[in-house]
């Protein structure tokens, strides 16, 4: 099986020729983001995805993960590369520096997710998820959440999920029935269970923070009833490190194909007792924060959009090199050819090849958006770019995963 190679000279030229790198790095809080600090992110990365993670796509898909009693072994060498892969910083590439991050811009993030999705899929969720969580913490979590949470998150130590779905509403979020049930301390004991959670379960991390939708007693019917709850799998302790184990256990896993290393799990909350959760934000606007984090997860699974086209395309174009079938045309009694010798196969190498430079394309200028939208100085550019970001993200994800 050929192994993944990132095409850094198609990124590169996206980057700086039709997504805006240069403005983008005359942006306040976004100065670092040179062309030669870029070139050199983007080419570690690419060492970490060819030479770490791609070897470990076929092993996670061959052996699976093990599920036992409610824990989840994930397959042999993920545990290693995550830990290589926290301490090597690229958990904190773009989060804010407040909280231990590196501050790049989106665009800068975005070749470089681009390549752990190429690389190994299912490697790739354990961060798109706890990414997705940091930014709703950053813009809504209270002061005492941020400070017990988001820098052991940033720093990848714990990671994070997105608890939406329940076995009873599917994707209408006003069905939801997870319940709230406020405590003499201020807090929350959340009752239900949640399904699909991507890696709501694993041997990886020291901790996995677990954002949910839940109702409390007095809330409204339908969406406007929901709130937002941040529940650890294990308490944190005054000194900051895992103690008790909370009340919320995977009971499950699913089978998902292409992604056998990724745990997607069923999530029981509650089950002996309740499980402790805090409230995020206020009572009643859960779905408009979750949607910061449905948000930047609808920009990712884009980005999978472009990372399988990429993938997709190099192993054909293998496979094309090495299959051998048939002569070159108007040749005769000639030797047999690999198949890209023939004007058709390469006719259908070059349209995947064009899929995935426009789909790349689009997502990359859409992530520069985003980084005018968050830190122009101008407040009518911020509105004009937050604007264009909200009607192509779905754009992103749709077009590019079909």
């Amino acid at each position: 099986m050929s192994e993944y190679r990132a095409p850094l000279r198609d990124m590169q030229f996206v980057l700086k020729e039709l997504a805006g790198l240069e403005d983008v790095a005359q942006l306040p809080g976004c100065e670092e983001a040179s062309t030669d600090v870029v070139d050199a992110v983007l080419e570690e990365a690419a060492k970490f995805a060819e030479g770490v993670l791609s070897p470990l796509n076929g092993v996670g898909d061959r052996d699976g993960l093990l599920f036992n009693d409610g824990q989840v072994a994930m397959p042999k060498g993920f545990g290693d590369a995550y830990k290589l892969f926290a301490e090597s910083g690229w958990t904190a590439l773009n989060c804010e520096p407040e909280w231990g991050g590196q501050g790049l811009p989106k665009l800068v993030a975005a070749p470089v997710s681009e390549m752990w999705k190429s690389a190994n899929h299912a490697f790739s969720l354990c961060p798109m998820l706890t990414s997705s969580a940091i930014e709703a913490l950053v813009l809504s979590g209270s002061d005492e959440l941020k400070q017990t949470y988001l820098e052991k998150m940033v720093s990848g130590e714990w990671t994070g999920t997105m608890n939406i779905t329940e076995p009873g509403a599917g994707s209408d979020l006003a069905a939801i029935c997870s319940r709230a049930v406020p405590q003499a301390d201020g807090n929350f004991r959340i009752f239900g269970q949640k399904i699909f959670i991507t890696y709501g379960e694993h041997d990886m991390a020291d901790n996995i923070i677990h954002l949910a939708l839940a109702r409390t007693p007095t809330a409204p019917e339908g969406v406007k009833g929901i709130s937002l709850f941040l529940v650890p799998k294990f308490m944190v302790d005054a000194d900051g490190r895992p103690g008790e184990r909370n009340d919320v256990r995977c009971v499950s896993i699913e089978h998902k194909l292409g992604i056998h290393a990724s745990p997607t799990g069923v999530m029981a909350f509650g089950d002996k007792g309740g499980a402790i959760g805090f409230l995020v934000g206020e009572e009643n606007r859960g779905l408009e924060y979750m949607f910061i984090m449905m948000n930047a997860a609808r920009f990712g699974v884009g980005m999978e959009g472009v990372s399988a086209c990429e993938r997709a395309y190099q192993r054909a174009r293998d496979y094309a090199k090495d299959r051998i079938q048939g002569t070159d045309i108007g040749v005769r009694n000639g030797a047999k050819v690999p198949i890209i010798a023939h004007p058709d196969v390469r006719r259908m190498l070059m349209s995947m090849k064009a899929q995935a430079e426009a789909s790349r394309a689009l997502a990359y200028v859409v992530a520069g958006a985003q980084d005018k939208a968050h830190h122009h100085p101008e407040a009518d550019v911020r509105k004009q770019n937050q604007a264009f970001v909200d009607l192509m993200t779905p754009v992103v994800k749709g077009w590019s995963t079909e």
